[in-house]
């Protein structure tokens, strides 16, 4: 829905859009410490939200923009964290066509948007999720007090830029974050370079001294190719450093001694999309390699998306994670890591 407006004084047109995301879906997960897993569950192909966002035309190629979104349960009406009502994304900005956009707020990390936007088949949703097994934890996600440059198109190419500040009290470098991407699309082909680096150091507080830790630094190559009878997904990214790849679920198996978070690990993400009676069946195959721990795993999807109109969609997904040397990687969806190594997810999106 679009409010729209005229200012008199500033002659600038303006317009608010209210949106969101309806999700839910039925899950069925098995093979966790806990045992057979079967829900109603919200947010499994999408988060379910309520959105508002505005542009307004100041004039000579440039605008001001916001985004305010929150997170909802579907199944409970909850919000997905409680207290807090934009947790999800909470922005404001300037545009211009001919030097690009900035804006400062809660925002998405250029790391996440490549693998869910390029990278994987199930849009970082459903059963399949590149979640399961790619490092996109907490600030991977989305990171807070950020700073985002976005440039314009030309000939294809494309820049992002990602600064965040760390805001502890006497120091200005611990906790501070920042992310670079380097994108093309041209035709059938969408390619994305982009490298995010985390300072883990804890600034001193009163007499407790600094904590100096090691560096978190992701990767990440995302490409995909539309064939027309077919499109084909990559992903490819390189984790190093004490929390560049933290495990969803501490121990989800229950094995008597824990599964480790790797320091020096890579991923593979091999996946396709398929048009097929009416809808599009995608599946992926997805290697964890641990080089610190050895623990490494494997993911099989398999999903079909069927679009009723534009807006809603019925979808089916089932995956399988082959957890290996004592991994403990969970099968999830878009919103929660999940309880064991095999989920099947059955349910209907709606956008608005």
């Amino acid at each position: 829905m679009i409010i729209g407006g005229f200012a008199a004084q500033a002659q600038a047109q303006s317009n608010v859009t209210i949106y969101g995301i309806a999700d839910a879906g039925i899950v069925a997960e098995r093979g966790g410490a806990a045992g057979n897993v079967t829900k109603v569950t919200s947010g499994v192909g999408s988060a379910s939200r309520l959105g508002f966002k505005g542009v307004e035309d100041l004039g000579n190629g440039l605008s001001a923009l916001f985004t305010i979104e929150s997170g909802v349960k579907i199944d409970t009406g909850d919000q997905d964290t409680a207290g807090v009502f934009a947790q999800r994304q909470a922005f404001v900005g300037l545009k211009s066509k001919e030097a690009g956009q900035i804006t400062l707020g809660r925002q998405y990390t250029m790391l996440y948007n490549a693998l869910s936007q390029v990278a994987d088949p199930f849009g970082a949703g459903y059963a399949g999720s590149a979640k399961n097994l790619f490092p996109t934890g907490g600030v991977n996600t989305r990171l807070s007090n950020a700073i985002v440059y976005n440039s314009p198109v030309f000939e294809g190419f494309s820049v992002d830029a990602l600064y965040g500040m760390g805001e502890q009290a006497g120091d200005t470098t611990a906790g501070r974050q920042f992310g670079l991407g380097v994108n093309y699309s041209n035709g059938p082909l969408n390619v994305r370079l982009v490298h995010n680096n985390k300072n883990n150091d804890v600034a001193a507080v009163g007499v407790t001294p600094a904590v100096r830790k090691d560096l978190a630094k992701n990767t990440l190559l995302a490409a995909n190719y539309d064939f027309g009878v077919a499109k084909a997904y990559f992903g490819y990214e390189r984790d190093k450093g004490a929390g560049s790849a933290p495990l969803p679920v501490a121990n989800a198996f229950g094995y008597a001694v824990a599964p480790k978070s790797s320091a020096d690990s890579d991923e593979w993400l091999l996946g396709v999309g398929v048009p097929m009676g009416g809808g599009t069946l995608v599946a992926s195959f997805i290697k964890k390699n641990d080089k610190q721990n050895d623990q490494d795993a494997n993911q099989y999807a398999i999903g079909y998306l069927y679009a009723l109109s534009k807006r809603t969609t019925l979808y089916t997904a089932i995956a399988k994670i082959k957890n290996k040397n004592g991994a403990g990687y969970t099968v999830g969806n878009n919103t929660e890591p999940g309880s064991g190594d095999k989920a099947f997810d059955l349910g209907i999106r709606h956008a608005f």
